[in-house]
């Protein structure tokens, strides 16, 4: 009885950890391992981890800790009696009892600060997420791999338990699949691949009735379009998104909507705003953000707070944000310590701060992080009066800002190099120069549109919102010093025509240049 009654639980307290508050979530849970313990004692240890994963979601660390602390060696049920239990079966069971304990063992050691102890276990899980086939063991060392901060793991991890998931047709794993996948694209500085994962995991996540799920995503997507030039995009997830969380208690997913918040007013020139919403997020006290997020958001902060002459604020996180870089579980992490130290750093030093982020950055990658380093560099340059230097680092951030999308960074940007008298790319008369003012995004809609496609067709085609269509379509008309489809769709033609030539020319150029060469 107490076996029937303790699985009952379990699945009472997995439902609301998806769709309901996590703090009875993780009561529901606790009641389910306490019930399990002695006929199931490898459920019990399942519905335990499921706890922690509970009071992790809501931000509560002693709770996530007493749930995590160490239990009886892990064992695999025996068949009941007069039963063949099959050897798959056996293997099965066993696999899954020794992934929870080791995921457990690796997650506590992990918060307690002892990433010596914490790396072994979590290290095994993410190794059988190579073998196993099952969803939910695949989910398991997605979210180790993101422990440990292996994104590349944590992706394939991720990729492997959708497959799975889709295979087995279990719309209530496919969601939580494409969380793992979107986080893992956002830690590894992608954002439109983040962003994509994040829109179908959300329609996923609505469709089955996991407003928690949901919730997460609509924070993904808030941070993907924080570094676009959709404000109100940006404010529509992050309303939906604190809305969910504030009434079942997500604070994982609030820090991260806020981050997102406050991240859409630094790049939109607005610091002193993003320090006010970033402090409150970074800096000691009772509402500091959630215990494994926050420090995510202290180079945002640093940022605002020196351009809103708060350097002590800022100084007073280093110590914190210095400890999370030398933990190794953030790659971005060494190199924004030292961008943030030589935003901080007096002149004679900041020189050779900046270089040594641009070194780490090209150790960890991820082309937003490093242009945002760039970008930093470039004006702290100019302020020198280093124009050829400055001229440099802008047009690299520049680059690299138009590669993933970075809109509203790219603009800075532009704004820096105008500032140097240097004309940025794309900023001629002609079409193929007005079209190098489109961010990725909105070069994409802007060609669907000049084929013919209507909003609706263009927001199928790309796996967006029709809203977000509108949006962009405005933004692309007023880029372009267009005022209809038909004047949108000349400039786009002229734009393809004239690379078209171009191309052609520097084909026969080369051809020249191969004629020349042989005939010498």
């Amino acid at each position: 009885a107490a076996a029937v009654r303790g699985r009952a639980e379990w699945v009472r307290g997995v439902t609301e950890l998806r769709d309901g508050p996590v703090g009875d979530a993780h009561q529901s849970l606790l009641l389910a391992a306490s019930l399990l313990a002695a006929d199931a004692p490898a459920d019990a240890a399942a519905a335990a981890l499921a706890a922690a994963d509970a009071a992790w979601a809501a931000g509560d660390l002693s709770a996530c800790l007493a749930t995590l602390a160490p239990g009886p060696p892990h064992r695999t049920e025996n068949p009941a009696p007069g039963s063949d239990g099959p050897a798959d079966a056996r293997s099965a069971a066993a696999h899954s009892a020794a992934v929870v304990h080791d995921h457990r063992v690796g997650m506590r050691a992990l918060l307690e600060g002892r990433l010596d102890r914490a790396g072994a276990p979590l290290g095994q899980v993410v190794e059988r997420g190579r073998t196993e086939g099952r969803p939910e063991t695949l989910l398991r060392s997605a979210a180790a791999a993101l422990l440990l901060g292996d994104v590349d793991a944590a992706r394939r991890g991720g990729a492997r338990a959708l497959a799975a998931a889709r295979q087995l047709g279990s719309d209530t794993l496919v969601p939580q699949a494409l969380e793992y996948l979107a986080y893992a694209e956002l830690r590894a500085g992608r954002h439109p691949q983040a962003r994509t994962h994040a829109e179908e995991g959300l329609r996923t996540a609505l469709r089955t009735g996991q407003r928690n799920t949901a919730a997460h995503h609509r924070a993904v997507l808030a941070l993907a379009a924080s570094i676009e030039e959709e404000p109100d995009v940006v404010a529509r997830h992050v309303t939906a998104a604190l809305d969910t969380a504030r009434r079942h208690g997500l604070a994982q997913a609030a820090t991260l909507a806020q981050w997102a918040a406050a991240r859409a007013d630094l790049g939109r020139g607005r610091p002193f705003d993003a320090a006010d919403r970033l402090g409150l997020l970074v800096l000691p006290g009772p509402g500091r953000g959630h215990f494994a997020v926050w420090r995510l958001a202290v180079p945002c902060f640093v940022e605002a707070a020196v351009l809103a002459e708060r350097h002590e604020d800022a100084r007073e996180v280093l110590t914190d944000f210095a400890d999370w870089a030398a933990f190794g579980a953030d790659p971005q992490a060494a190199a924004q310590l030292a961008r943030c130290h030589a935003l901080l750093a007096p002149a004679e030093h900041a020189d050779a701060l900046y270089r040594r982020a641009l070194d780490r950055h090209d150790e960890a990658g991820g082309d937003f992080e490093r242009a945002r380093t760039a970008l930093l560099y470039g004006k702290w340059l100019r302020r020198r009066r280093r124009p050829r230097e400055a001229r440099g680092r802008l047009g690299t951030a520049l680059a690299g800002f138009e590669r993933c999308g970075a809109g509203v960074w790219a603009a800075q940007a532009r704004g820096e190099l105008r500032a140097l008298g240097a004309a940025p790319q794309g900023t001629g008369t002609g079409a193929p120069a007005r079209l190098g003012l489109l961010t990725p995004q909105q070069l994409r809609i802007a060609r669907h549109v000049a084929e013919g496609a209507t909003n609706r067709e263009v927001a199928l085609a790309l796996g967006v919102s029709t809203r977000t269509v509108d949006y962009h379509l405005r933004k692309v008309f007023a880029a372009l010093g267009v005022r209809s489809r038909l004047e949108l769709a000349r400039t786009v033609g002229e734009a393809e025509q004239a690379r078209e030539v171009r191309g052609a020319g520097e084909a026969r150029r080369a051809g020249s240049y191969e004629k020349t060469g042989a005939q010498h």
